[in-house]
């Protein structure tokens, strides 16, 4: 493919995705590029869109799985400092897309600001939290997003305020941009209150989901007041396994890579997971990561 001059360089191809998703899973990349700053990336965007070719945005690649036989197309990671960048204004926090979740409730306990506690322990970056609405202990980030910066999947800028943001459960109307920064509203607070706090919290997390295989997070959005771990739990599928992967036996909605598992192992347990669940409780679980193809 002839890309633009700008980019012919940096454009790198057959790159393998495993080694960049939490799960450690997947195939290649057929094109892969590391944008460094909005220029390359409105490039990239827009000579994609005209040339048809599928665009994947890697964030930290903690709530994804890849395919084994690799993407057809363009998979874009944001690099540099211009997209994990991070400031203070007054009791908001303005921050790029691609920095990690934990460095921003690190900085914002540091300045003495409170909101986000319940996101400690949580992988991936800040973008990817926006997107999917990530949230624990009946919380999610949404509901503190003041503005997002984006660029839409034509290189096209947008600024989206508050009241045309839409946020629900594990899901956001952001999925259809690429998050370059947002603005969050937060209220301040003691540095050792909310430090404490997060201990808490991470001591919660670590309690039910101490898993040190590579693993997503939690596969399947929860339903209702049912959680996705109890239903899978209550089915007997802890320890159940499919080639390289197993479903966990301290955390149901969990999928552990053992060793070498591939992604049609995990989406086989997957298959199980939705049908067992479907069979003793008339319940469809709908999965929380995406799935990459």
């Amino acid at each position: 493919m002839l890309w633009p001059k700008s980019l012919n360089k940096k454009i790198k191809t057959k790159v393998k995705l495993a080694g960049l998703t939490s799960l450690k899973v997947g195939g290649l990349a057929r094109f892969f590029l590391e944008a460094k700053n909005i220029k390359e990336l409105q490039e990239a965007l827009i000579f994609t869109k005209r040339a048809g070719l599928p665009v994947f945005i890697l964030g930290a690649g903690s709530n994804i799985l890849v395919s084994d036989s690799g993407l057809d197309g363009l998979v874009i990671k944001l690099g540099g400092k211009f997209f994990k960048r991070i400031h203070r204004e007054g009791s908001c926090l303005e921050a790029g897309g691609a920095l990690k979740l934990s460095q921003f409730i690190l900085y914002a306990k540091n300045n003495g600001l409170s909101g986000l506690e319940f996101l400690a322990g949580l992988p991936g970056t800040l973008g990817g939290a926006l997107a999917g609405n990530a949230g624990a202990w009946g919380e999610s980030i949404g509901e503190q997003v003041k503005e997002v910066t984006a660029l839409d999947y034509s290189g096209k800028s947008r600024l989206l305020r508050a009241k045309e943001l839409k946020f629900s459960y594990r899901k956001s109307n952001l999925n259809k941009y690429v998050i370059i920064s947002s603005k969050i509203k937060l209220r301040k607070g003691s540095k050792d209150v909310i430090g404490l706090s997060m201990r808490e919290y991470l001591l919660q997390r670590n309690r039910i989901q101490n898993n040190s295989l590579p693993n997503a997070g939690c596969i399947f959005k929860n339903s209702g007041k049912n959680t996705a771990g109890k239903l899978i739990d209550a089915c007997g599928l802890k320890g159940s396994s499919r080639g390289g992967a197993v479903i966990s036996k301290i955390h149901a909605n969990f999928i552990l890579n053992k060793g070498h598992a591939s992604s049609k192992d995990i989406l086989s347990l997957m298959d199980l997971m939705q049908k067992r669940v479907r069979e003793e409780f008339k319940i469809n679980l709908e999965p929380e990561i995406k799935i990459w193809r």
